[in-house]
C-alpha cells in the first residue's frame, strides 16, 4: 500500500488550452424518437437433515470446470479463447460487461426461452428492452435518467431514459429525457448529475461523447419547471461547456458530479474523474453559472497505480447525527465520502476522510484505505453508482448499476441487458467509526407478503437444512447465525490467512466455517448460491470474519461467469452473524451485520425456473456447530410500466 512518501507529486493542471478538434459549427442528427414500452407462500416447510451425502452433492462438489478446493483449476472444455472488448473499451469507457478471463464464450448454452424469461427481475428496475444517470426527487416525483440504448442489447447509441416513481420501487416509464443529435454527444449522452439550486432551478451536467469521440462535458435543464414529471429538456445553445484540460487524455475525462456551495456560498464545484499516468485523479471545477468554469490548482485526491476514475462520487456524512444533509454541507462532525469506479478492476471503491474547502484537498482517514485500494461499496457485480440527497426524506440514497456476466448473445437472444440495484440508504457506522452502512430502501419492504420464521436451527458441523418454499425466486431473507460459544473458545485455526475469492468457495472447509444459506438452488442441488460467512481464529486469538459469495455452481451454462466474491466484514463483541439477502431471479443482494459489507450476485440458473427455486441452510464447519434463525418473506413483483399518458394533464396540472 501507498504511503503519503511513496506518492509522487501531482503536476498542476492547467486551464489554458482546449483541444483542437473540437469543429467551429455543431453537426445536427436526426434524434432518436420517443418510446413508449409496456412490461409487462405458499406454505413453507422446514426439515433439517444432518447428512454429509447432501453436503457432497453440492458444497464439497465442485463443477467439472472451476477452481477445486486446493486453488487448482481442472477445466475439461476447449482452451478459452479471449473475447474481444465492446465498443466502450474503444470509445474510453470501462468494459460494459462482465467477462471473467479464462470462461469459454465460444461454447454456448442451449438456453430455452423459458429459462432467459425467468432471468428477467421482477422488483429491480430495469427496461423493457434492450441495454441500460442522475436522480432527482422534484414535485412528489422521484426521477431516474439512465444510459439506454434503443436498438440493441449491448452497449452502444446511448441516450438517456427517463422513469419516475412515487416510492423508489414502482416506476413509471417516460419519453427519453435526451438523445444523441448533437456534435458534442453524437457518441452518446453519457453519465451525469443532477444539482438542484436553492431557488429551485434544476441543472444537470452531462458528459457528451463528440463526434470525434472526445469526452466533454455539457449542461441542460428542464424546459419547465413547473412540471412535475420534467418531460423536457433543452441543451445549453453554447456546449460543450467543459473540455478536456491540458495534460489530460482526450478520453479520459468524464462524470460530473453533483455540485457543492464553495466556503463563500458564492460559486459552486464540482469534481470530474480522469488520470495522470496511471494515478487516478478528481478533477475541481469552479463555476457561478454553470455555464463557464474555473479549473482549481492541483486535485481533490489521487492515488496512484489505481488508473483513470469513472463516476466520481463526492458527498458529506454525518458521524453524530441521522444523515440528513444535502452535499453542500461542510460541518464539524462530519465526513466526507469520496467514491470513484476504478475502471482497471472495474469496482466501485469508497473511503472516509476529511475535505478542507480552501485547500481543495480531500485526505484519506486511513491511507490504508484509501480510494481504489480499501473498501468497495459492493463486492460483487456492481458498478458506476451514484447517490443524491433525498430532501423529501432528509437521506443519501445509492444507486448501483448490475451488469450482466454472460455472453452477449445471450442478452440479444434474451431482448434485455443491465439492471439497476435496490436503492440503498446510506448513513456512518458508528459501531466501527471506519465505514459506511447501507440497505435497502424500507419502501422496498412494502412487497413483502406472506413470510414464515425457523427458530433456534441447530446446524451441526456438515450439514444442509432445506427450506422448501414455493417461488422461491423472489424473496427477502433475514438470518441471524450463534456460533457454539464453548467450541469456538477451544478452537485454533492453524492457517490464519483467507480470502472469499481465492479459496475455493463454499467446498472450502474450516473450522469455524463456512456456514450460511444457499438460494436458488434446485432440489437436488446440482445448481445453488451459497452466502455465507468464514471465520478464522488464528494462534494469537484475533478473529477474522470473511461474508462471501460462491457463484461456482450457480449455473450449467459455460458461458457464464462463475465466481467467488467477497471480504471481511467487522463483527464486534456480542453481535450475531447477521444477514440479509435480496433474491430477484438472477440477481442477489447481499448485506452483512446490517450492510457493513455488501455482494451483489449475478447469475443465470438454468434448473430453477418454473418454481423449481429452493433455499437451504447450511454449516460446512467441521468444528463447530452453528444455530440459525431466518425469517423470509415471499416478494411481490414491482410495476413498472408506461406512464398513463391519457392522465398526463391531470397529473401534470395537480398541486403536489
Amino acid at each position: 500500500m501507498a504511503n503519503n512518501s511513496s506518492r509522487t507529486p501531482l503536476r498542476d493542471l492547467e486551464r489554458a488550452t482546449s483541444y483542437s478538434p473540437i469543429p467551429d459549427q455543431p453537426h445536427t442528427f436526426i434524434p432518436a424518437g420517443n418510446r413508449r414500452s409496456k412490461k409487462l407462500l405458499a406454505t413453507i416447510l422446514f426439515s433439517s437433515v444432518f447428512f454429509i451425502s447432501l453436503i457432497l452433492l453440492f458444497i464439497n462438489q465442485q463443477p467439472e470446470s472451476q477452481t477445486n478446493v486446493n486453488g487448482s483449476n481442472q477445466e475439461k472444455s476447449t482452451a478459452a479463447r479471449p473475447t474481444p472488448p465492446s465498443r466502450g473499451v474503444s470509445q474510453g469507457v470501462s468494459e460494459k460487461t462482465f467477462r471473467q478471463i479464462g470462461v469459454d464464450k465460444n461454447v454456448s448454452y442451449p438456453w430455452t426461452n423459458d429459462m432467459l424469461s425467468w432471468q428477467r427481475t421482477a422488483y429491480h428496475f430495469q427496461p423493457e428492452h434492450n441495454w441500460m444517470n442522475g436522480p432527482l426527487f422534484h414535485k412528489g416525483w422521484y426521477h431516474f435518467f439512465y444510459q439506454y440504448n434503443p436498438y440493441s442489447a449491448v452497449w452502444g447509441n446511448i441516450t438517456w431514459g427517463h422513469a419516475v416513481s412515487k416510492d423508489l420501487i414502482h416506476w413509471l416509464y417516460l419519453p427519453f429525457a435526451m438523445v444523441s443529435d448533437h456534435w458534442y454527444d453524437f457518441n452518446g449522452v453519457w453519465t451525469g448529475s443532477a444539482t438542484i439550486l436553492p431557488d429551485g432551478q434544476i441543472v444537470m451536467l452531462y458528459t457528451g461523447s463528440t463526434v470525434d469521440a472526445v469526452q466533454v462535458q455539457c449542461l441542460a435543464y428542464p424546459a419547465n419547471l413547473s412540471d412535475p414529471l420534467l418531460l423536457d429538456w433543452i441543451k445549453y445553445p453554447g456546449n460543450p461547456v467543459l473540455v478536456p484540460p491540458h495534460g489530460i487524455g482526450l478520453k479520459d475525462f468524464r462524470d460530473p458530479t453533483t455540485a457543492w456551495l464553495s466556503p463563500d456560498s458564492e460559486r459552486w464545484r464540482i469534481t470530474i474523474g480522469s488520470k495522470v499516468n496511471q494515478t487516478g485523479i478528481s478533477l475541481v471545477y469552479e463555476t457561478v453559472d454553470f455555464k463557464s468554469y474555473e479549473l482549481l490548482d492541483g486535485v481533490l485526491h489521487g492515488v496512484p497505480g489505481t488508473g483513470v476514475w469513472e463516476c466520481v462520487d463526492f458527498y458529506p456524512i454525518s458521524t453524530t447525527d441521522a444523515n440528513w444533509m444535502d452535499t453542500s454541507v461542510n460541518i464539524p462532525g462530519i465526513k466526507h465520502v469520496l467514491k470513484a469506479s476504478v475502471m482497471n478492476v472495474m469496482g466501485d471503491y469508497y473511503a472516509l476522510g476529511i475535505y478542507n474547502p480552501f485547500e481543495n484537498k480531500w485526505t484519506p482517514d486511513d491511507q490504508e484505505l484509501d480510494v481504489g485500494i480499501g473498501l468497495r461499496y459492493d463486492y460483487g457485480k456492481y458498478y458506476a453508482s451514484k447517490t443524491f440527497f433525498d430532501q423529501r426524506k432528509k437521506r443519501r440514497i445509492l444507486w448501483g448499476w448490475l451488469k450482466e456476466t454472460d455472453n452477449e448473445a445471450d442478452d440479444i437472444m434474451k431482448g434485455w441487458a443491465s439492471v439497476q440495484s435496490i436503492p440503498r440508504t446510506i448513513v456512518f457506522d458508528k459501531k466501527t467509526g471506519s465505514n459506511i452502512l447501507q440497505w435497502p430502501v424500507t419502501e422496498v419492504e412494502d412487497l413483502r407478503s406472506e413470510s414464515a420464521e425457523f427458530d433456534n436451527v441447530k446446524l451441526r458441523p456438515g450439514s444442509i437444512a432445506p427450506l422448501i418454499v414455493d417461488t422461491a425466486s423472489q424473496l427477502d431473507i433475514v438470518a441471524l447465525f450463534d456460533i457454539d460459544k464453548d467450541a469456538f473458545e477451544e478452537t485454533v485455526e492453524t492457517d490464519d490467512v483467507y480470502s472469499c475469492p481465492t479459496n475455493g468457495g463454499a467446498a472450502n472447509r474450516g473450522k469455524l466455517g463456512p456456514f450460511g444459506i444457499i438460494v436458488l438452488a434446485d432440489e437436488k442441488l446440482s445448481e445453488g448460491t451459497p452466502i455465507y460467512f468464514y471465520v478464522i481464529k488464528g494462534d494469537s486469538g484475533k478473529v477474522e470474519t470473511h461474508f462471501c459469495a460462491d457463484e461456482l455452481r450457480s449455473s450449467k451454462a459455460p458461458d457464464v461467469d462463475r465466481v467467488v466474491h467477497g471480504s471481511k466484514v467487522p463483527v464486534l463483541d456480542g453481535e450475531k452473524y447477521s444477514l440479509r439477502s435480496l433474491v430477484d431471479h438472477s440477481i442477489v443482494e447481499s448485506f452483512a451485520q446490517g450492510g457493513r459489507t455488501v455482494i451483489t450476485s449475478r447469475i443465470y440458473p438454468t434448473k430453477v425456473t418454473s418454481g423449481a427455486s429452493r433455499v437451504f441452510l447450511f454449516n460446512n464447519a467441521t468444528g463447530v456447530s452453528v444455530t440459525a434463525s431466518v425469517k423470509i418473506w415471499k416478494m411481490d413483483s414491482a410495476n413498472i410500466c408506461p406512464f398513463p399518458f391519457d392522465q398526463l394533464r391531470l397529473i401534470s396540472n395537480a398541486v403536489l
